[in-house]
């Protein structure tokens, strides 16, 4: 009687535990092939980092064999001492420093005020405004250039820093992303500090932007990404070496029926660290603005 209870249990036990089995294995199935996926795409993205810093380190002769190896034979700097003979690297280092720090800097401030403006101070007409003042991101930055070249050339600040940094200076991308994020605050908090007398600069300064950091994060390493890699401007406005940035001394390397890679890539080595520095110094906050504060409102 016993042994034909304990049969019957089985029979009903055990497709049980099997479906259990097979969904478990299911879903340890799936995630594996997602982070074998993730893994994919992450080698994907990094391989040509890996080959730019692979080919900086090579000699001319190992850049033009038939057959690409990943790793060089005989690694060397010598390609990094050649950039330096080439141009004087550490003032174009120092320029294109100083002119994507303050680029940036200047979009943090003017966008900062014209998005709490546009989100927080009620005035006629703002709506409409807000959307003239977006609709010139449709217009490419190249039909602009002229422009900015012929009132570079009437101000006399071709060749200078103040015509390197000002044109670059206001981002209408940069007040739309503030504004949304400045949107998302609640409304309740801005009515308690008026009652108690604050101005809008108190609560912009206070209020509105302490709680901003990561749009302000966002917009901070897309501005300096943007104004460290520009080189249709700077090529346009910049004539000497001692105000010329990266991207346009890198262009010099560039010959007209051949080129050496190798010190390309070492160049674009030197390009790239300061970005991935500020990427990864900002990376917790920069998710954050692009998923939240940058899609509400």
């Amino acid at each position: 009687m016993q042994a034909e209870n304990h049969g019957r249990r089985m029979a009903f036990t055990t497709p049980r535990n099997q479906a259990s089995s097979l969904a478990s294995s299911l879903k340890i199935g799936r995630t594996v092939l997602v982070y074998l996926a993730l893994i994919a795409a992450a080698l994907f993205a990094v391989f040509p980092f890996l080959w730019m810093l692979s080919t900086s380190l090579k000699a001319a002769g190992e850049v033009t064999t038939t057959s690409p190896v990943l790793l060089p034979a005989n690694p060397t700097l010598a390609n990094y001492a050649t950039i330096a003979d080439a141009f004087p690297v550490w003032r174009i280092l120092f320029n294109s420093l100083l002119v994507a720090v303050a680029i940036t800097l200047a979009q943090l401030l003017f966008s900062a005020m014209a998005a709490f403006a546009f989100a927080r101070i009620p005035f006629r007409g703002s709506g409409l405004l807000f959307v003239i003042y977006l609709a010139t991101l449709m217009i490419p930055s190249q039909v602009t250039i002229t422009p900015l070249f012929i009132l570079m050339t009437g101000l006399g600040w071709v060749n200078t820093y103040q015509g390197l940094i000002l044109p670059g200076a206001f981002s209408a991308f940069g007040v739309f992303l503030l504004r949304q994020s400045f949107l998302s605050f609640p409304k309740e908090y801005e009515e308690a500090a008026n009652l108690d007398g604050a101005t809008y600069w108190t609560v912009f300064l206070r209020l509105v932007l302490p709680v901003s950091g990561p749009a302000l994060a966002t917009l901070t390493v897309l501005s300096f990404m943007s104004a460290w890699n520009s080189f249709l401007w700077p090529l346009f406005v910049t004539r000497d070496a001692d105000i010329m940035t990266l991207p346009v001394a890198l262009a010099t390397l560039q010959g007209r029926w051949t080129t050496q890679w190798n010190l390309v890539m070492a160049g674009a080595v030197l390009a790239v660290l300061p970005i991935i520095t500020l990427y990864l110094s900002a990376q917790r906050y920069f998710v954050q603005g692009l998923t939240s504060g940058g899609l509400k409102g």
